[in-house]
């Protein structure tokens, strides 16, 4: 990873507002905190080696077989598994997107080539990496053109990263049809759909053969007690304390999007999703935050170390209206005073 990832709040004591990670804000733990404290005893002994009671919760969830589910330590680790179950493959990246992907394939010793459109598929990759909706751009490729891509090259395992799935509205793979190809991994992550980074609590969907390759690469315990009650907890509330009112989140990105373009000196890209990517006319996305971070307690995402982006580019996740319109005028103030 090119100079670390975001969310690098543990840097910058004091932060009220953090827009740096792609998690919703105001959502209430207060009953996951409870939970976590009565089953606290669970840390006294070693988890399952395999989390197999996790993915058997996750299979129902999405209306799978567990044998269609591999539970792993965040998403990331997932990526690291991909990498070293395929080493020495040809991947094939779609940027820009997290860098994780190309780090996990390079320390598996993978030839690694970035893709910049989807239109052109190079004969040699054996891994197609997409992040759909992508990050850092919120973008949500068409789900027919997808299908049609993964149809048309049946000799490629194509690993798409569905961790912010659940933050738009945008039609995508269910994990029950991806189980159905022979040749698509899905990525999923419960840290960004209940804002529980913390806990690092990822998976992975697809056909059995695919998942039996992932789980005999899987160290044991690499999913530790406290996050496997978390899952269970947060499973059954899905629907319920941890419903998603996605409609607003759009909104009210849309809203904070064109308070940015009015402030002026910036351009803001599309984006299926609440969280942003925004481009400075001048000045360095650095100082912004530097600025943001020391003078406001607010963080955001210095997006710099994307593949393909410049010091000029920085992300940023919708939070509460409140937070929302105090960094519009941080911003105006660093616009207009540096």
């Amino acid at each position: 990873m090119i100079n670390g990832h975001g969310d690098d709040i543990y840097a910058y004591p004091g932060i009220t507002s953090n827009f740096s990670s792609n998690v919703p804000g105001g959502v209430n733990h207060d009953g996951l905190n409870r939970y976590l404290y009565e089953n606290l005893s669970c840390i006294r002994s070693y988890p399952e080696p395999e989390p197999r009671s996790l993915e058997r919760e996750l299979a129902s969830f999405h209306g799978v077989m567990p044998e269609n589910v591999c539970a792993t330590n965040g998403a990331t680790e997932a990526i690291y598994l991909i990498a070293q179950a395929y080493r020495n493959s040809t991947s094939v990246i779609l940027a820009p997107t997290f860098s994780e992907y190309a780090d996990a394939c390079r320390l598996h010793l993978h030839t690694v080539r970035s893709l910049f459109s989807p239109d052109t598929l190079p004969a040699e990759a054996a891994l197609v990496w997409l992040c759909n909706p992508n990050n850092p751009t919120g973008e949500v490729i068409d789900l027919r053109r997808l299908r049609k891509w993964i149809e048309t090259h049946p000799r490629h395992l194509f690993v798409i990263d569905q961790s912010y799935e659940a933050f738009t509205d945008k039609p995508l793979f269910s994990a029950k049809e991806a189980a159905d190809y022979p040749n698509v991994l899905l990525l999923h992550s419960l840290t960004k759909h209940f804002a529980v980074p913390g806990l690092r609590i990822g998976y992975v969907t697809a056909h059995p053969l695919l998942i039996d390759k992932l789980r005999s690469n899987r160290m044991p315990w690499s999913v530790n007690a406290l996050a496997i009650a978390a899952g269970h907890y947060l499973l059954h509330r899905a629907e319920g304390d941890y419903a998603l009112d996605v409609s607003a989140l759009l909104s009210e990105r849309k809203r904070v999007a064109e308070a940015l373009l009015s402030v002026g000196g910036m351009d803001v890209w599309e984006s299926d999703t609440p969280y942003m990517l925004i481009c400075l006319r001048s000045g360095k996305a650095a100082a912004l935050k530097e600025f943001l971070a020391l003078n406001h307690s607010i963080l955001i995402r210095d997006a710099s170390n994307f593949e393909g982006l410049d010091e000029r580019f920085f992300r940023i996740a919708v939070q509460t209206p409140e937070e929302n319109d105090r960094l519009v005028n941080c911003i105006k103030e660093w616009m207009y005073t540096y």
